[in-house]
């Protein structure tokens, strides 16, 4: 065999095609895997922290692969760890009773198997339609929602729609009262339910240039140079910018990964992540008519956000002077699968970082703010989301999500509403849905042994000392253990939490710190004895806190597809554990709450949500005040000095 590792410069880079290549080689040669295997998850096993935090370049280090692996005739599942040092299996283990991830292989093998179904054939028939190639089928996870037939099989539903054309959007032509299960092992039909037959909503809901009569003609060029390139540097995936420290990777399963990032004041790279990813999400439907009853898509832990990621183009997803980096990933076989521009890293510009005029001698300091971008997209059935890490200059990171696509839709008789949806056109309903996304932060606050803090503010008590009762107090709260830091947001109290580090004090002597600031939030509105809440406990508070362990990576546990739940945040925290003075893991949920509406049709407006950890004593004064003043060029006079 051929050892590629020497070519790999640190221990947290992503994978290469020739790793995976040379770690599936390993795996089938050694257990003689057959045809009869699907690889659903091929990635990097990431060293112990300590590994990553004192190794320095040049230094030795062994790669090692993990890999979960579906044995098809059997329906079992594997656990696999290769070293790739050592050229060999150095674990094997059968997993009981979990369902892995469905794979995009599949979602085009059920496509064909469904189309060529005899019940499938009479049920379309019975509908006029004819013409299988331009009928669309979504397949959906199945859940579980404790029906016989989920027991031990390995299953989707396949949801239909019908096409006029082969680009036709047929979102907007939903065969409603028409789907199928099918068993993904097998690769055959189960079950074809055809309920009641609704007619076809009218109108098409095409989007694309071709179908757009006028377009606006007042649009001028909008060009974004810089002429001596930008001012980031790039070594593998680890990027210096303004001060910045940043290393990221990229999986299947999360997408992109953020590791170690610190920044540099006054010489010194103080730490402020170890690691951050998307941990889960889930969209949850709120239609109790079938079948959109059972949609509750786990779009991390069912199908890999990472896997479904797309290829960016210039001009189109990222504007600028543009750095982009491949995810490179694995198909159903083991074999590598290179996925082109998944990443994208620019700067921009992001309008005033500071300013102040002072009115008494007319004297102008002001500052623009510039912001590094690290991106992806991935396109899930029917949605795209788009995931941004930004960087400023002033100690910030933001993180958000921008979601967009076309929206899952049901036929609905002539002059009839629902209560459980918007029309979006003429017979077409929209159903009242949500989108929720769980954050994993595992913080290194200027050291590892970090805690958290709540603030809530109140409004102080009448008395002499208030007399004009204006007076209103910020209130710290420690969040000891698991259990306390179960919360959730509270407006009536401008409620926040901090990440402090109590062994290290700035100039004030109060300990170092981050605060995370939310935005957009809401909450499930399913029972608590719902398949739902069962599967997705995590949703029951906005945060969590845990120690850190190696092995508690997702929020909604490891294997989510057609789990029956309880996995997770909910589990691992009945230990009530300590959270104060150690190494922590913050974990934040924030959704999405959509009720459509016209305008969302046929492809839906960015929507952004997100969340944002602003330094909070980590820095003795305004970090940014070395930025430069803007140069007086192109017009510009923004300093009178």
């Amino acid at each position: 065999m051929i050892n590629n590792v020497a070519q790999v410069k640190h221990p947290l880079e992503p994978l290469t095609a020739e790793e995976i290549e040379l770690a599936t080689k390993i795996i089938k040669e050694q257990k003689s895997i057959e045809k009869n295997y699907r690889f659903t998850n091929v990635s990097l096993i990431e060293p112990p922290k300590d590994v990553v935090l004192n190794f320095n370049k040049g230094d030795s280090f062994d790669r090692k692969v993990f890999f979960i692996l579906l044995n098809k005739s059997d329906a079992k599942t594997y656990e696999a760890t290769v070293s790739l040092q050592q050229q060999k299996i150095i674990s094997w283990i059968h997993v009981p009773v979990v369902q892995p991830n469905v794979m995009l292989e599949e979602f085009f093998e059920c496509e064909k198997i469904l189309k060529n179904s005899p019940d499938m054939k009479v049920a379309l028939q019975k509908r006029g339609i004819e013409n299988l190639n331009l009928v669309m089928l979504d397949p959906w996870s199945a859940g579980n929602f404790g029906h016989a037939e989920e027991k031990g099989v390995r299953l989707v539903r396949a949801l239909c729609w019908y096409k006029t054309s082969k680009f036709d959007n047929g979102y907007a032509r939903p065969i409603s009262g028409l789907f199928a299960y099918i068993d993904l092992n097998k690769m055959e039909v189960v079950k074809v339910v055809d309920n009641k037959s609704i007619p076809l909503p009218p109108l098409d809901g095409n989007y694309t240039a071709d179908s757009v009569e006028k377009y606006r003609d007042d649009i001028k060029p909008l060009d974004i140079i810089q002429p001596e390139g930008p001012s980031f540097q790039i070594d593998g995936h680890e990027i210096d910018w303004q001060k910045w420290k940043i290393r990221f990777g990229f999986n299947a399963r999360e997408g992109l990964v953020l590791h170690t990032v610190s920044y540099n004041d006054d010489g010194r790279d103080r730490p402020i992540l170890y690691r951050a990813s998307l941990s889960e999400m889930v969209v949850p439907y709120g239609d109790p008519t079938e079948p959109v009853n059972r949609n509750n898509a786990f779009d991390a832990g069912e199908y890999g956000i990472g896997m479904l990621a797309n290829s960016l183009e210039f001009g189109c997803d990222c504007l600028g002077e543009i750095r982009y980096f491949d995810g490179v990933l694995s198909d159903s076989n083991g074999d590598p699968v290179v996925i082109t521009n998944a990443i994208c890293l620019h700067e921009e510009d992001d309008g005033i970082l500071w300013k102040h005029t002072d009115w008494r001698t007319e004297e102008v300091e002001v500052r623009r703010s510039r912001r590094l971008v690290l991106s992806s997209i991935s396109t899930v059935g029917n949605y795209e989301y788009g995931f941004y890490w930004y960087f400023y200059q002033d100690g910030t990171i933001d993180y958000e999500v921008k979601l967009t696509g076309i929206l899952h839709t049901s036929a609905i008789p002539p002059e009839e509403t629902s209560i459980y949806g918007k029309l979006v056109a003429p017979q077409l309903l929209a159903p009242h849905h949500q989108h929720f996304f769980n954050m994993r932060l595992d913080m290194m606050v200027d050291g590892m042994n970090n805690s958290v803090y709540e603030v809530n503010t109140e409004s102080d008590t009448v008395g002499p000392h208030n007399p004009y009762k204006n007076g209103f107090i910020a209130k710290s709260s420690l969040l000891k253990t698991e259990s306390e830091a179960r919360r959730n947001l509270k407006l009536e109290t401008a409620r926040y939490w901090k990440i402090v580090n109590q062994e290290k004090k700035n100039i004030i002597g109060e300990p170092v710190g981050y605060k995370l600031i939310t935005g957009e939030n809401t909450f499930p509105f399913a029972h608590d004895d719902s398949s739902l809440i069962k599967r997705a406990g995590f949703l029951k508070n906005h945060l969590w806190v845990t120690p850190f362990h190696q092995y508690e990576k997702y929020a909604a546990g490891d294997y989510i597809n057609q789990h029956e739940g309880g996995e997770g945040l909910p589990k691992w925290t009945k230990a009530n554990r300590s959270t104060e003075n150690t190494d922590i893991v913050v974990w934040y949920t924030m959704g999405h709450h959509h009720i459509c509406r016209p305008e969302d049709w046929p492809v839906m407006p960015v929507a952004k949500m997100g969340f944002s950890l602003k330094p909070l004593g980590f820095f003795d004064r305004n970090p940014s005040l070395d930025v430069p003043a803007p140069k007086h060029n192109h017009g510009s006079h923004c300093n009178h000095n």
